[in-house]
């Protein structure tokens, strides 16, 4: 489990490309953050929770399999670009945002970027199939941020960003094009999906 909260932004310093496999080698953003990290903890790259395949001093290894490729947007960064990362939730930890799984269901296409004098303000374009759970003032996880959503139009949300989240995750540099893995929070999910199926059980056959 995640908070969304993310701990630091780490550099991808080598990738490995295998047919239907990558493996990601990052530096550890900082020494403090890899305190205690042992081989097959779990830890969150732009929101996709990934399993440590190797430790080298600061450098550490993620294998990223064929449908984590498909479905994030892991498989088009190179060496040199930098990822939100996340070491997973222990019992009694603080939960700053709310709870996500790490498992990403879709992308969305940054579509327009507001900056202003202490904040920024990010629009989307999702699918039809994931909008609904799409609510103003709801939770979201973008690239394994939690965020609240700030305004729902069609099939467009926004987020609105203070100066420490542009600090510490990739939304501070992120423009038009970008595609962002989301999570949508599985607390809107269930209670949306259990009203649909309660309204359809009542309408008449």
């Amino acid at each position: 489990m995640f908070t969304g909260i993310v701990q630091g932004l780490a550099e991808i310093v080598a990738i490995e490309r295998k047919a239907g496999l990558h493996t990601h080698v990052i530096r550890m953003p900082s020494p403090e953050w890899g305190e205690g990290l042992t081989l097959g903890a779990s830890v969150a790259h732009n929101g996709c929770c990934l399993t440590v395949t190797e430790i080298s001093g600061e450098r550490v290894s993620f294998d990223l399999m064929q449908e984590t490729l498909r479905l994030t947007n892991l498989g088009v960064l190179n060496v040199g670009d930098k990822v939100n990362v996340e070491r997973a939730a222990r019992i009694g930890d603080e939960i700053g945002g709310h709870q996500m799984s790490g498992h990403i269901m879709a992308t969305a296409q940054v579509t327009e970027v507001i900056d202003s004098a202490n904040n920024r303000q990010v629009w989307f374009e999702l699918g039809d199939d994931l909008m609904r759970y799409v609510l103003t003032k709801g939770y979201i996880g973008i690239d394994g941020i939690s965020l609240t959503i700030g305004a729902v139009a069609g099939t467009r949300f926004c987020v609105n960003l203070i100066p420490e989240t542009l600090a510490r995750t990739n939304l501070g540099w992120v423009q038009p094009g970008w595609r962002a893995n989301i999570e949508i929070d599985p607390q809107t999910q269930a209670i949306v999906d259990t009203v649909e199926r309660v309204l359809a059980a009542r309408l008449p056959a």
